[in-house]
């Protein structure tokens, strides 16, 4: 099958999203299939260059032109059609416009099949405050919250401290802060708004990090997340060692039921297919509460879902394989 892998990008999830793009292609090529990797900022990748990239040789940085997205995201149509024979775009982006609905509105222009969810599900997600809204609309708890501008005091009612703030619509903790000092609630504010035009203050749930990986449909094992700073932040999602991931979580069978169970609530509600990740903290009480979804999982060798596959019996080839094949089904996408 001839599949072209999209990845990198202008997003701040840039470096994630080589490295999961690249990881892909080798993957899919592994299965017999023709690959083409094209990064979003600069264009079709040589073998060479890819080569390069994945030994840590080459890193392309983003070019200083801001632009370069937006003209891409122009082109994109017809530079797609013109790729020989593409039955299948593997999404390997993240954040940014690569998973917030923008280029999988465009890819509809172009008829040709993409995995993931498509262009509302994916801008559903991204948007945090949407997303929470949903949840709490099917029975999924979430934390409470509020959105910037607030006071001290507005938070402090709605949310207590310690607080978390972050950007409403990104994604890998870019940009979050655990505030427990009411003093440092409007530097937070200030931090998150470099990344976004909205900022989501929320309460914070103490307590043990899980995820659930969707595939399809079906909830894989259930992860925990073990990381070394008390937040599960950019540096230990991407830095070998700063986090310890189980999978399957030790929990009892009724707890496992019972995440699982709202995961696909989730997945449901906001309308996703294919492989999203679906986080959760496990609070004292013993209530689950969702953080977020995300509709195109990191792909790395530290990613959780890679993880969640692997606990299925499932090799990464095979993930990838089934990525695609969700994607060419007429079930794969709501």
């Amino acid at each position: 099958m001839k599949i072209t892998v999209l990845l990198g990008g202008t997003s701040s999830e840039r470096d994630v999203s080589l490295a999961s793009g690249l990881r892909i292609a080798e993957a899919l090529r592994s299965r017999g299939h023709d690959v083409i990797a094209i990064d979003t900022a600069h264009g079709i990748l040589s073998r060479a260059e890819e080569q390069a990239m994945l030994s840590g040789q080459l890193m392309r940085t983003v070019p200083p032109d801001v632009q370069a997205l937006v003209r891409m995201e122009q082109s994109l149509p017809q530079r797609l059609n013109g790729i020989p024979e593409t039955e299948v775009i593997f999404l390997g982006l993240h954040g940014g416009r690569g998973e917030d609905g923008t280029i999988q509105a465009l890819l509809d222009l172009t008829g040709v099949p993409y995995t993931g969810s498509g262009h509302l599900a994916s801008a559903l997600a991204m948007d945090k405050e949407l997303s929470k809204r949903l949840f709490r609309s099917v029975g999924v708890p979430t934390a409470d919250w509020i959105m910037a501008p607030a006071t001290e005091q507005e938070v402090a009612e709605e949310c207590g401290f310690p607080c978390i703030v972050k950007p409403s619509k990104q994604g890998s903790t870019v940009g979050l802060s655990l505030v427990k000092d009411p003093a440092e609630l409007q530097a937070a504010i200030t931090e998150a708004k470099l990344h976004d035009d909205e900022v989501i203050i929320e309460r914070f749930i103490p307590g043990r990090e899980l995820t659930v990986t969707v595939l399809g449909g079906e909830a894989l094992p259930v992860g925990e997340i073990i990381p070394v700073h008390e937040l599960y932040d950019y540096e230990c999602k991407y830095t070998p060692g700063m986090a310890r991931e189980v999978f399957p979580a030790d929990l009892t069978a009724e707890q496992t039921a019972r995440v699982q169970a709202l995961a696909l609530e989730a997945f449901k509600v906001l309308k996703l297919s294919g492989c999203a990740r679906i986080d959760f903290r496990l609070a004292p009480d013993g209530e689950f509460y969702c953080l977020e979804a995300n509709t195109l999982p990191g792909m790395t060798q530290l990613s959780l879902a890679p993880q969640a596959a692997q606990a299925a019996g499932i090799s990464f080839p095979e993930l990838c394989e089934r990525i695609v094949s969700l994607a060419l089904t007429s079930g794969g996408r709501s």
